[in-house]
């Protein structure tokens, strides 16, 4: 038995130490090894699937670990953001949603059609320079936003961007039938910007550069 109770707690060990590189330079080999065996002991699996099992460890290091003392303050939200490469890694790519697109319609005049491999995160940590050389005490007090995508070449590409870019990508996904006109407007009242104009001039390119990188598919077909 205690032969059997390694070979699995070492499988489950080595899976995470791989899918989570970053919190396992974070932490000597003791802690480390604390920190899964923990999960192993407490938390019931709901998945045979090992890379599935990830997930779940982002799961209950949010709902479960959290608060624990002398845990890193990051731990939960740096766990999430190396999850999330590996979850669009492995996401599928719905063979329809290039067809609801018109890559070259005026993304302005019509609805932007965002990729479903395209996710729009934000965190109150810099999580994407948290490392052996960067490791913080406290938020920075502004959130940090980040679009999480993957590209043509199946690669998964991280990018930060402003809280106005990461708004117009949440509120195309959310309203599907607004137009990029809609989006920047509403964008522009909510912010109470005093030149609306402006607004759209800039969200058209960010719109442009969205679709440069295959964030945005296109223009959604009616």
């Amino acid at each position: 038995m205690a032969i059997y109770r390694e070979l699995f707690f070492g499988n489950v060990l080595q899976l995470l130490s791989t899918a989570f590189p970053v919190l396992r330079q974070l932490h000597d080999d003791p802690a480390w090894t604390a920190l899964v065996r923990d999960f192993f002991r407490s938390h019931r699996a709901r998945t045979p699937i090992f890379h599935k099992l990830a997930e779940e460890f982002v799961d209950w290091l949010a709902e479960v670990r959290a608060g624990m003392p002398g845990d890193l303050p990051f731990l939960a939200a740096l766990a999430h953001y190396e999850w999330v490469e590996l979850a669009l890694s492995t996401a599928e790519d719905p063979p329809a949603a290039a067809l609801l697109a018109n890559p070259n319609s005026d993304l302005l005049d019509a609805p932007p059609c965002v990729s479903p491999l395209c996710w729009t995160l934000a965190y109150d940590w810099p999580v994407q320079r948290i490392g052996p050389d960067f490791i913080p005490t406290a938020p920075t007090g502004q959130p940090t936003y980040l679009v999480v995508y993957r590209n043509r070449q199946d690669d998964v590409k991280f990018m930060e961007i402003n809280a106005v870019t990461a708004r117009l990508l949440t509120l195309a996904e959310q309203q599907p039938e607004a137009t990029g006109t809609e989006l920047l407007l509403q964008i522009a009242e909510e912010l109470a910007h005093p030149d609306a104009d402006a607004v759209l001039s800039a969200g058209a390119e960010i719109l442009e550069a969205l679709r440069e990188r295959g964030l945005v598919l296109g223009a959604r077909r009616r």
